[in-house]
């Protein structure tokens, strides 16, 4: 604030103090003034000023571009992925698939931008492992053992550390590379775009892309069909249908060579035949067996080569040719056919004992069950585009406030402009004086005494005026940042997913970022613009009132010229605004996407150059813009100016000091018109006038999308009446009675009447297809979506309850956990309210210590760093350290949505023997799983279903709407002889001992 004060009022002062020591020279040196000097000096007094503000707007640019310029020089200066040059001379042809005496490491050693965990974290392939070409060839080992590794080793992404003159490794790409990830990643377009990712559309290989991926089912849930769009990051899909796009399109690609990475651990149990009507319970078919049968044995897949990480063993043994065991040091540790090494590994013959069907799945986001959307499968709303001018809000209370606010700005405003008027008269009538009488009877003293307090007062009313803006745009800005920043936190669930994080990011930094720093800088050039139309104009009134219809007429054509330009101005700013946010959002879906796998650097590339070039079409007439009304205003000034001083000269024959101080007001005051229509114009493209919580109201730049954004739709507030009891709850009971839920208000149902109780310390499973219901009952429980019914907890019904108590009261872990950037132990303990030991003892208790050794340099600690999203760890570690957080908060209600799903089965069971023993008798855990072994063991089971009803209106709709059919212990549920659990386990491999878990026979 200190420094933009010091430039107002250098600026607004530089001349006036310059020309001060100019007429101190006249005293010393005895010379005397004319008019010819005195406003000569006055024109060149304020070129030079007006070039050194804009030399100080250069430096700072100058200083801004060195800074890009400094960070763009530091990325490239990172390594870039580079040619694999085979340097072996028995190095494999182009056509094999492997590595030899080969090490890669996720960064160099001095690269501190990773954890230390997994900067020391090494893949090491000591001897040679060629992976059979048209097979299809599995890699499989324990949690965080390097499986993804290998997979990155192979496309490049890691670094390659050879350890000797016969170090290698090699991937063709001249047939293509088609590559999955464990993190599902989908573009924010259509289901059909995501499938053909701009390959030649092939109508009958698309059709079998869709039978053999099972998709057919899921896409009769969407009005839209294949042309709905999936949101940011999958919004609109579970984590089983976006598993299965993302295969569907390494399916669909043509390429010679398929990655494929734990893209079974995602696939749910799905009764396939039922989805072609309503009511048939015919028998299940496991979605990871529907694929292994269908698609990984069709003719899709046949002569293609696919590398499969996945810990399905039993299932997928029959189809594999080939298999890799990797150890927890990132070792292989066997290698061969399927045969060999079931014979002599014990790991994988324990995998292969131990690992059911039904082994893990993804979570189900918010839109689990796809809602029909309106307007033909879209979703993300469209960029707001705001129409109209000065659509501003004045509230009448407090106004006498805002009417003090405005009269004292205008007060220091005026004063300062008429002492700039005065400080010019002054020197004009100063050298009348030289005119008048000799020099000698000139009083000098007294002349510059005169000019010096104008020039004092006019820079003390400037300084005055801007510090009470000043203050007032720290208040205005600080309410808005918060108002905003609480609107978009208590926004509901539904709002964050329609809206891109993109655009929430662009409101909160580039919107805000010019609240706070042109929330003065244009109010202050407009209002100061202005005063100075009106004071400039009146003094060249009080001269020549003549001139009062000229010098309107040209303030008239210059408004119009303004209008003209404001309104072509108006959507050329908008169309600026809204085409940042698609560049934004497209470069970071490129960053978290999968582009050098694919090979798609070119089209995204060209993707992003299209959104840059969409933006700068737009900067580039606005700046044309610009030049336009410069010429325009400049043309109409040059003629006012000429006109006034042809009228001073010929017709009223006017004096030398009268004519120059007229001439130089009236130049100015064709200046300040160009600058006053700059000003309206900056002021109206972007700007909204807002009443505060303090009753100060300020005109500030983007406030016309902000203001959108605080004027959304909220959760409810926290009331005094909505805060619940220190002690509660005092233990986990459970009542649902009546539940219906639905994603937005105006939505359909996807919970219809659901009611269950669980008693307290009682451990419940809950089972179910895609679509049934299952994330949006855990939704339900926290009141992250509308709801109808009640839910009790401990005896209080949640909908009565403050949201953020009933939240921080209960833990909930999802199957892809958030994690904050920080250390280890402030992602555990946030508020610093636990010691290590248990910090330590709830890691122990989530199984971390189980996946690695003591003697590990790279092991994670409490001192860990951890990246923004947990983005340096695999997703089953993640899962590890949330579930490690959940045990350190003690709550009453635990409520696991598939938080165990990316972790090999052996570290699942270390888990979920920890969880019994961790869990006191009144704490009652819910858990969303797929894999049975899981929850066979629990209290009691939920099982539910998806039903297609149909409209027979329009018998394509469909509406999805979920029931729960059964709900009983494991041993009851299996005594059903239709029952679905019992469906479930009687296909299961594991029969017998998930038998034995519930203590049936």
């Amino acid at each position: 604030m200190t420094v933009t004060y010091a430039t107002y009022v250098s600026y607004s002062s530089l001349n006036s103090e310059i020309f001060s020591l100019t007429e101190a020279k006249t005293l010393i040196m005895g010379q005397p003034l004319n008019a010819s000097k005195v406003f000569s000096s006055i024109t060149v007094f304020d070129i030079l000023r007006d070039n050194i503000a804009q030399i100080t707007e250069w430096l700072n640019d100058l200083i801004t571009g060195k800074v890009s310029l400094d960070r763009t020089e530091l990325l490239d200066a990172f390594d870039e992925k580079g040619t694999v040059v085979l340097s072996a001379a028995d190095s494999p042809s182009d056509e094999r698939i492997g590595f030899r005496s080969a090490t890669f490491s996720w960064s160099k050693e001095s690269d501190g931008s990773l954890m230390r965990s997994k900067r020391q974290f090494q893949l090491k392939i000591e001897d040679e492992l060629l992976f059979q070409r048209d097979r299809i060839n599995l890699v499989i080992g324990p949690t965080g053992s390097g499986k993804t590794s290998l997979l990155m080793a192979l496309l490049g992404e890691m670094h390659f550390m050879p350890s000797g003159p016969d170090s290698w490794y090699n991937l063709p790409r001249n047939s293509g590379i088609a590559y999955a990830a464990q993190e599902s990643w989908v573009l924010n377009e259509t289901i059909w775009s995501n499938i053909i990712f701009d390959t030649p559309y092939d109508d009958e290989r698309y059709k079998k892309v869709l039978y053999q991926c099972a998709l057919e089912p899921d896409l009769k849930l969407f009005q839209a069909g294949d042309q709905t769009e999936v949101g940011e990051k999958g919004l609109t899909l579970s984590g089983g249908q976006k598993a299965r796009l993302t295969l569907a399109r390494a399916v669909y690609l043509n390429a010679g060579i398929l990655l494929l990475d734990d893209v079974l651990a995602a696939l749910e149990k799905v009764s396939v035949s039922s989805l072609q009507s309503s009511c048939s319970s015919p028998r299940s078919v496991h979605t990871a067996q529907w694929i292994v049968e269908k698609c990984f044995g069709s003719d899709l897949i046949q002569n293609r080569t696919v590398i499969l990480i996945t810990h399905n063993v039993a299932l997928t043994r029959p189809i594999a040719n080939f298999m890799v065991s990797f150890g927890t040091d990132g070792r292989i540790q066997n290698q061969g056919t399927i045969f060999e090494i079931t014979k002599r590994g014990p790991l994988i013959a324990q995998i292969h004992n131990d690992q059911g069907v039904l082994d893990k799945t993804q979570q189900e986001v918010d839109a689990e069950a796809p809602v029909a959307e309106p307007a033909q499968g879209k979703l993300i709303l469209a960029e707001e585009v705001q129409l109209g001018h000065w659509k501003c809000i004045f509230v009448l209370w407090g106004a006498n406030i805002l009417l003090f606010f405005f009269m004292f700005l205008s007060v220091g405003l005026f004063c300062h402009q008429i002492s700039v008027v005065l400080r010019t008269w002054q020197l004009g009538y100063w050298a009348k004086q030289y005119d008048d009488r000799p020099t000698e009877q000139v009083d000098v003293i007294f002349n510059l005494s005169m000019f010096i307090a104008i020039v004092f007062i006019s820079v003390a009313a400037v300084s005055i005026a801007f510090i009470h803006l000043v203050f007032g745009q720290l208040r205005a800005s600080r309410v808005i940042h918060k108002n905003l920043i609480d609107s978009v936190l208590s926004a509901p669930l539904r709002w964050l997913d329609i809206t891109p994080t993109s655009r929430i990011i662009a409101r909160v930094t580039n919107d805000v970022r010019a609240v706070d720093d042109s929330l003065g800088n244009r109010f202050w050039p407009l209002t100061s613009q202005i005063v100075s139309l009106v004071v400039k104009l009146a003094a060249v009134v009080i001269y020549t009132p003549f001139f009062f219809f000229p010098g309107a007429l040209v303030g008239a054509l210059g408004a119009w010229a303004g209008q003209i330009y404001i309104s072509a101005q108006l959507p050329v700013k908008r169309l600026m605004s809204n085409a940042r946010a698609p560049v934004l959002a497209h470069f970071g879906a490129t960053i978290a996407g999968l582009v050098r796998a694919f090979g798609a650097q070119s089209k995204f590339a060209a993707e992003s150059v299209s959104r840059i070039d969409r933006y700068t079409r737009a900067a580039r007439n606005f700046y044309n813009l610009n030049r336009w009304i410069s010429i325009r205003i400049d043309l109409l000034g040059s003629i006012f100016s000429a006109s006034l001083a042809t009228y001073l000269i010929y017709v009223t024959h006017s004096r030398a000091g009268d004519i120059g101080f007229l001439i130089n007001v009236a130049i100015t005051f064709t200046q300040r018109l160009l600058w006053a229509v700059k000003s309206v114009n900056e002021f109206e493209v972007q700007g909204k006038i807002l009443r505060d919580a303090t009753q100060y109201i300020a005109y500030v730049p983007s406030l016309e999308r902000i203001q959108g954004y605080i004027d959304i739709e909220h959760e409810k507030p926290a009331t005094e009446a909505g805060k619940p009891p220190a002690y509660w709850p005092a233990s986990g009971d459970i009542q649902v009675e009546g539940l219906s839920a639905r994603y937005s208000e105006d939505g359909p149902k996807v919970l219809h009447d659901i009611s269950f109780h669980v008693n307290a310390g009682e451990r419940v499973g809950i089972v179910g297809r895609t679509g049934s219901g299952k994330s949006p009952l855990t939704l339900a429980l926290l009141g992250c979506i509308p709801t109808e019914g009640y839910v009790r907890y401990d005896g209080l019904e949640t909908s009565k309850l403050n949201l953020d108590a009933l939240r921080a009261r209960i833990t909930i872990i999802p199957q892809m956990p958030e994690l904050f950037s920080g250390s280890l132990r402030v992602n555990l303990d946030p508020f610093g309210q636990y010691d290590d030991a248990e910090l330590n003892h709830a890691l122990r208790a989530a199984g971390l210590f189980a996946l690695q050794s003591g003697m590990d340099e790279g092991r994670i600690t409490l001192d860990s760093a951890i990246h923004t999203g947990g983005s340096n760890l695999s997703v089953g570690q993640r899962q590890i350290l949330a579930l490690a957080r959940a045990i350190v908060r003690k709550s009453k209600i635990l409520i696991l949505d598939e938080a165990t799903s990316a972790i090999d089965h052996k570290t699942d069971s270390i888990i979920q023997n920890s969880l019994h023993k961790e869990l006191h008798g009144d704490i009652s855990l819910l858990t969303v799983a797929h894999r049975l072994q899981t929850i066979m063991d629990a209290d009691k089971i939920d099982v539910w279903r998806v039903i297609l009803q149909l409209n027979f209106a329009n018998i394509m709709d469909c509406l999805c709407s979920q029931c729960k059919v059964e709900f009983d212990s494991p041993k009851e549920l299996l005594k059903i002889k239709d029952g679905k659990l019992r469906a479930l386990v009687e296909e299961s491999r594991d029969r017998d001992a998930l038998y034995a878990m519930a203590g049936a026979e």
